[in-house]
């Protein structure tokens, strides 16, 4: 199964070292093979240092692509991730 969703950064620094963290300890477990594209670059997204090298910065656009048994699951808590900006926004 393959599944494409896109999603906008919402951190105010972009998609800096933290927030890659938790996107790799997210998908450390799942079985697909997820990828981000953004600015016709795609990267592995269980690899910290090629989501760094996408420098996403703020309301940069990001389709995440993940193929396999869990993509759908995988997909969707990504985009859950992406919305709570990786627990970065101010209550």
């Amino acid at each position: 199964m393959k599944v494409s969703r896109s999603v906008k950064v919402k951190n105010s620094m972009g998609l800096h070292t933290r927030p890659a963290t938790v996107i790799v300890k997210m998908l450390q477990n799942c079985k697909s093979n997820v990828h981000f594209t953004c600015k016709r670059e795609t990267v592995n997204a269980k690899s910290l240092l090629s989501i760094l090298m996408l420098a996403a910065q703020r309301n940069c656009r990001i389709t995440i692509t993940a193929e396999g048994i869990d993509a759908d699951v995988v997909v969707e808590k990504l985009v859950v991730a992406f919305e709570a900006e990786f627990g970065e926004r101010l209550a």
